[in-house]
C-alpha cells in the first residue's frame, strides 16, 4: 500500500488523539474533493479499479487519523464488524453502497449514494456492500463504487460478529489490522 503525502486539511480544534464524528465527516468530504480533482490518481491502479475484487489505498496516516480510498464491487461483502476503538466516517464518491448495521434488535439497511456521508461511533457494528446505482441501466456492467473513509484514532483492531438464531449479536473474533474494513 502506498501512502501519499498528507492531505491539506484544516486541523480540527479538538484536544487529545481522537477526532469527533463531525470532524471526520468534514475530512472525508474534503478528501473526496481532492480525489475527484485527481490529487490521488497516482494511487489508482493503472488498469482502472478492479471489477472483481475490493481495492484500497491509504491516502493519509498519522497518530490521530487514517484516510483510505476504497472501491467496492458486487459479491464482496465486508463481513459484520466493528472498528474497535476507532470512530469513523465515509463519503461515497461514485456508485452506491448498502450498509447493514445492528440497531439493537436486527440488521437495519441504509443506502448511501454518490455524495452521501455516514459517520459511526465506537461499538457500531455493520456490514458494507456494493449496491446497484439507481441511475444505471440494467444492461450496463456493474461499475465499482468508490468511497473515502476516515478513522480516528487510526484503525488497529476489528471484531467480527454473527446474528445468532435467537436474534442476538454474537462476537466471533477480534483481529489486529492495519487495513480498512474487512476483506
Amino acid at each position: 500500500m502506498a501512502i501519499a503525502e498528507p492531505i491539506a486539511l484544516r486541523r480540527p480544534t479538538v484536544g487529545g488523539r481522537t477526532l469527533r464524528r463531525p470532524d471526520l465527516l468534514q475530512i472525508t468530504d474534503l478528501a473526496a474533493e481532492e480525489v475527484l480533482r485527481g490529487r490521488y490518481d497516482h494511487l489508482l491502479p493503472a488498469t482502472g479499479l478492479p471489477d472483481d475484487e475490493r481495492w484500497f489505498a491509504r491516502i493519509h496516516g498519522d497518530d490521530r487519523l487514517d484516510i483510505w480510498l476504497i472501491s467496492w464491487v458486487p459479491g464482496h461483502a465486508t463481513e459484520l464488524h466493528d472498528h474497535g476503538e476507532s470512530l469513523g466516517a465515509l463519503t461515497v464518491l461514485s456508485g452506491a453502497l448498502d450498509e447493514f448495521h445492528w440497531d439493537g434488535d436486527r440488521l437495519a439497511r441504509r443506502r448511501l449514494d454518490a455524495g452521501d456521508q455516514a459517520a459511526f461511533s465506537r461499538g457500531w457494528v455493520h456490514d458494507v456492500v456494493w449496491a446497484p446505482s439507481s441511475n444505471s441501466a440494467a444492461a450496463e456492467p456493474a461499475a465499482p463504487t468508490l468511497s473515502v473513509h476516515a478513522y480516528s484514532p487510526p484503525l488497529f483492531e476489528m471484531s467480527y460478529y454473527d446474528v445468532a438464531p435467537d436474534n442476538t449479536l454474537r462476537r466471533q473474533r477480534t483481529e489486529l489490522t492495519e487495513h480498512p474494513e474487512a476483506s
